[in-house]
């Protein structure tokens, strides 16, 4: 029985070989922006990165590949249809770059001094948001990586979306916010605090183009009054 989810077999190879291609470059690239400017191997904050990220990944997307492959189709789209969308896209994508170099450097010269404690900390708020943002998912299947609405889609205001519009992203600051103590570097931070203000100013296109194109959405904004933290904003 169809429930919605499925995907035709050669449709499901072509998402498999998406997935492969992505998870390796995305390995690839973070290799090369971490151990290439620390200059070392030695560098055990990485590795501990590495499979604080990789290892739930792997799990994350076997389960989905199994229980709900178009939701996983959905997240591989990573071409933004809105002009606003692209904008904030090209103006924060150095800050992100920068954010992944600085710690490789900070680990060869020594500018930070953070304590294994506080770094294997840090890690744990990654896994921990990363949890959040997999919870987010099953609740909203329709969560994707660019803003779009489907025909079918629905609002969603259960779970995390009964206390806030947008978890997802709220998990994503803390976990992109932690990633450079988890690296072992205070001054990678910087240019990670670009993140939050970015995401504000997504935030508001994407509840603009919601309520014009999904049903529900106007209503369910002034149920739910909190975009992203409880009693702030």
């Amino acid at each position: 029985m169809n429930t919605g989810n499925e995907l035709q077999p050669a449709a499901l190879k072509a998402l498999k070989r998406k997935i492969a291609i992505r998870i390796t470059l995305l390995l690839l690239l973070l290799g090369i922006f971490i151990l290439l400017p620390a200059g070392t191997f030695h560098y055990w904050q990485a590795y501990v990165y590495f499979a604080v990220i990789f290892g739930p990944l792997t799990f994350v997307v076997h389960y989905f590949f199994k229980k709900d492959p178009k939701f996983l189709e959905r997240r591989m789209r990573i071409k933004e249809q809105e002009t606003e969308q692209k904008k904030i896209v090209f103006s924060t994508a150095f800050f992100y770059v920068v954010g992944f170099i600085l710690p490789g450097f900070d680990h060869r010269f020594g500018w930070s001094d953070v304590p294994a404690g506080i770094v294997l900390t840090a890690d744990m708020l990654v896994l921990l948001s990363y949890i959040f943002i997999v919870y987010v998912f099953k609740v909203n299947r329709f969560a994707s990586r660019v803003i779009e609405v489907e025909k079918d889609q629905t609002v969603i205001s259960t779970g995390p979306y009964s206390v806030i519009r947008h978890p997802m992203y709220l998990g994503t600051i803390v976990m992109f916010l932690s990633t450079p103590v988890a690296l072992g570097s205070y001054w990678a931070v910087i240019p990670f605090t670009v993140l939050p203000v970015s995401l504000v100013f997504r935030i508001l296109n994407e509840e603009k183009v919601l309520s014009e194109q999904l049903p529900g959405y106007k209503e369910y904004c002034t149920k739910i009054r909190y975009r992203l933290i409880p009693f702030v904003w």
